[in-house]
This record gives structure tokens, C-alpha cells and sequence, in this order.
């Protein structure tokens, strides 16, 4: 049994190439150098303070509350301090450049894409036999049974029955295009009629229809979901040349992010 193993930098690289993940790393990387430029561009600067504060929240995020806590969780990702300190940067530049390119349009997309943001609070299960969802319908319109019962019975999965199907808050996007409008013109609380997708036939409680509200939180999401789409476009508009070593010969790899012809 061997005492020691030494990894170098190109068994990183291949571990990455046979696990397919060169890809979403090269990808980051570009994410990473579009934002940077765009924010230089843009005359974004991050302050000493927001370093600090940003290097908190992660510790924080990361339950490292003393300094040897700290240590060793860079020791096991490989960060020295200033590379930690890099990553709190880019967390920074990211979020910053976001808020530069779209917090002045939010309210603008909010009024025009209002209908995505109703969400709805549902419980669900799905069947394999209509005629057993239609029946069970049936007997949620006369009372005669209720929607926890029915999950308890017929809910395979542990973990989803002791919830009693519940799906949580969704907003439209969420739901299947068959599932949302009989969702979003229900009058909750109320059970839908049985619905028919390719995974089965889905049985649906709403329990709340919920109307959007522009407040903080949704107000970041709208940023966070407009800078993601401004990525991926930016991405896809790029020709990007990467260098790999592969065994002894040097490859020039042209990748391009645009979806296949």
C-alpha cells in the first residue's frame, strides 16, 4: 500500500478531461474574464471595506468562525490567503457590475414580465392510472377524502409523503406549460381536475396563489436572472482558444459556445 502520492497539475487537468468537466471550468473562466473587463469598462471599483466585509460573509457562509477553522479550509481547497481574498473580490465585481447594468432597468422589466412573477404554493402527486386520479378527484370535491390522506397513500418516495407532496412556492417558468394555466386560474384553496403529462397524471392541490410584490428580494432576483442571460449571451458571441497538454503534444482547441448546427 503506497505511504505517499504526489498529484501534479497535469493529473489535475486529465482527471478533469475524463470526468468531461473542461468545459464548465473553461467556461468560468471566460464568465470571469468578461466581468472584469466589463467592469473595468464600466469604472467599478471595490473598496478595502467591501473586501472585509465580503471575506466575512464567506467565512461566515462557511461556518469558519476561528482563524485555524479558517486555515484549514483553504489548505483543503488549495487557496493561499490572497487567492481567498480573489474570490471574495470576484464575488464582489460580479454582484456590483449586475447591479450597474440592470438595477436601472428592473422596474421597467418587472411591468412587462409580471405574469412570470406570480408564484404559486402547491401539493401534488402523480399517478400512473387516470381513472384512480379522476376518482380521487371525486372524492376530494365531496370531502369524502383530503389531500394528505391521499398523499400518504399514494406517494412512493418517504421524504416527498411525509410532506405531503408539497412543491414549495413555484413561479410560472416552474410548472409544466399544461400544469401552469390550470394552476394560475384556480381560486385557492382548491384541487385541480387530473392533468396528463409524459410523467404521469399529476393530482393538484393549490394552496395559494401569491401576487408579485417588487420588493428587495425580488428585485435581486430580476438582476441575478437579467446578469445570467447577459453571460451566456456574451459567452455564445466569443470565440474562445484554449491550450491543453495533452500527453506529450500541445492542442489548440477552438471551442465555440454557440448551440450546434
Amino acid at each position: 500500500m503506497m505511504s505517499s502520492l504526489t498529484i501534479s497539475n497535469s493529473d489535475i487537468i486529465h482527471s478533469l478531461k475524463l470526468s468531461c468537466q473542461i468545459p464548465d471550468v473553461v467556461e468560468a473562466i471566460v464568465s470571469q474574464k468578461i466581468i472584469a473587463e466589463a467592469a473595468q469598462k464600466a469604472r467599478i471599483i471595490v473598496t478595502p471595506e467591501e473586501l472585509q466585509q465580503e471575506g466575512d460573509n464567506l467565512r461566515f457562509a462557511n461556518k469558519l468562525v476561528k482563524a485555524k477553522e479558517t486555515w484549514t479550509w483553504l489548505e483543503k481547497h488549495y487557496l493561499s490567503l490572497n487567492e481567498f481574498e480573489e474570490l471574495a473580490y470576484t464575488k464582489i465585481l460580479s454582484r456590483k457590475l449586475a447591479n450597474h447594468l440592470f438595477y436601472p432597468q428592473v422596474e421597467k422589466h418587472f411591468y412587462e414580465h409580471q405574469l412570470d412573477y406570480i408564484a404559486a404554493v402547491t401539493y401534488e402527486v402523480v399517478l400512473d392510472d387516470r381513472d384512480l386520479a379522476l376518482e380521487l378527484f371525486c372524492a376530494l370535491e365531496e370531502g369524502e377524502i383530503n389531500f394528505p390522506e391521499i398523499a400518504r397513500l399514494y406517494i412512493p418516495d418517504p421524504k416527498l409523503r411525509r410532506v405531503y407532496g408539497y412543491r414549495g412556492l413555484q413561479y410560472r417558468k416552474d410548472f409544466r406549460p399544461e400544469i401552469a394555466a390550470d394552476v394560475f386560474a384556480a381560486a385557492p384553496p382548491k384541487a385541480l381536475k387530473p392533468i396528463t403529462t409524459p410523467l404521469g397524471v399529476h393530482l393538484i392541490w393549490v394552496e395559494e396563489i401569491i401576487q408579485p410584490q417588487l420588493d428587495e428580494q425580488l428585485c435581486q432576483k430580476i438582476i441575478t436572472e437579467s446578469f445570467s442571460d447577459w453571460l451566456k449571451r456574451q459567452i455564445n458571441a466569443m470565440k474562445i482558444v484554449t491550450h491543453i497538454d495533452s500527453d506529450a503534444n500541445m492542442r489548440s482547441i477552438d471551442m465555440l459556445f454557440n448551440n450546434p448546427k
